[in-house]
């Protein structure tokens, strides 16, 4: 069953003209990005893997960073380094998997991986592609385990 919003706090408006080769604007004008099949090197334009990736690594890291000052800890100058893999599945058709380091050396990793766990259960994203997308936490590289 999806989960229901019991209120948008934000919709967003993007029209796609051409698929991935063509090209996507949000209503608003502040999205107007050309697109290109990933593998196609002639290309300018980026794909939705790649855009997918930089979304969701843009919303677990604001989660992870709310998550954190909500226990005291300053994880500001973390990052986020997302790879997003497409390819076939094995019951037809095509899938994701998604694979999230997060970067912050001088944190704990028992703290880490608490604090990562809690961005994972509230950033939207995460909760959009669980069960659907097979997915890998990393802290500084290494598995949460």
């Amino acid at each position: 069953m999806p989960n229901e919003l019991t209120k948008a706090v934000y919709t967003c408006k993007v029209t796609v003209h051409g698929g991935r080769g063509g090209h996507a604007q949000s209503a608003d004008g502040r999205l107007d990005v050309d697109l290109s099949p990933h593998g196609d090197a002639a290309g300018k334009g980026t794909n939705p893997e790649q855009m997918f990736a930089a979304a969701h690594a843009a919303c677990f890291q604001s989660a992870l960073i709310g998550a954190a000052k909500g226990a005291g800890v300053d994880l500001s100058d973390s990052t986020i380094v997302a790879h997003v893999s497409l390819g076939p599945t094995a019951h037809g058709g095509f899938g994701l998997a998604v694979t999230l380091d997060v970067n912050a050396p001088s944190l704990d990793p028992g703290k880490g991986r608490e604090l990562i766990h809690a961005a994972d259960q509230r950033c939207p994203y995460s909760n959009a592609i669980r069960g659907n997308v097979g997915v890998k936490l990393l802290l500084n590289g290494r598995p949460l385990g």
